[in-house]
This record gives C-alpha cells, structure tokens and sequence, in this order.
C-alpha cells in the first residue's frame, strides 16, 4: 500500500502532471476567447450576409424523412478553422519566434562544448601518438590508426 501512494506522489510531482493541469486551465480559457469570437463577430457577420444566426441552418434540407443540413457541417469546419488559427496566431507563432530568439545562444553554447572537445581529443591522440612512439606533429593518417 506504501509502494501505491509513493508511485501516486512520483506522479503527481512530475512536471508533465502540472504542465497538463496549466494547459487545461489555458485551454479551458481560450476556449471563452474563441466562442466571443464567434459570437460577437463572426456569427452575426453570417447572419448579415445569410440571414441567419449561423450558418448551421443554411442547406436544411429532407428525403424521405431523413434531415440534412450542410450548414451544420460547414458550422463545424468554419469553428474548427477559427480554433485553429487561434491557436496558431495567439499561441504557436508567438512561441515559435521566442525559440528562434533563443536559438543562437543555444547552438553558440553547443559550438564551444564541440570546440572544447575537438581540443581535448586532439590532445589525447598526440600523447598517444608520444606513448607509440611517434612525433607529435607527424600528420595524421587515417590509415594508419
């Protein structure tokens, strides 16, 4: 049973569980931004131009007792669109640019823990080149290692 709740305290204390409580607590908040979007802007845009509060009830139509509405659907695609380049403008974009900020620096860090380890094996390969026998500034052959 202790096992149980140290396993449950490990999960609990990994970043990935707070990381997913925030983005559900975001999420959960853009999700009011988008339906403002749709219901203060978007929606009555449509009902201008369609006549209608959506566009849900544009192409209703019935076979045989068998209800169709292609402006449900096309309500569905035009929501998911606006999510959807929400989320890329507000929050991708903006996040994309601040890495490509922080970049440089990283891949500069990167390049001088390279360099520094290019000067170390250099350094190793010419004692052992001494150890063997042979001069230090002899050139290097691949062959011949």
């Amino acid at each position: 049973m202790r096992d149980l709740f140290n396993g449950f305290k490990e999960f609990i204390a990994r970043g990935n569980v707070i990381d997913l409580a925030v983005g559900i607590a975001i999420g959960t908040a853009f999700t009011a931004v988008v339906a403002g979007l749709l219901n203060g802007i978007i929606n009555p845009l449509i009902a201008a131009i369609f006549g209608q509060p959506d566009i849900s009830g544009v192409g209703h139509f019935e076979i045989n007792e068998a209800q169709f509405s292609i402006g449900e659907f096309l309500q569905a695609v035009l929501n998911f669109l606006i999510v959807a380049a929400a989320i890329y403008f507000l929050v991708v974009l903006p996040i994309n640019k601040l890495k490509s900020l922080r970049k440089p620096a990283e891949e500069e860090a990167v390049e001088e823990a390279l360099a520094e380890e290019v000067v170390l094996l250099t350094e190793i390969r010419d004692l052992l080149r001494v150890q063997a026998g042979a001069p230090s500034d002899a050139p290097s052959d691949a062959r011949n290692n």
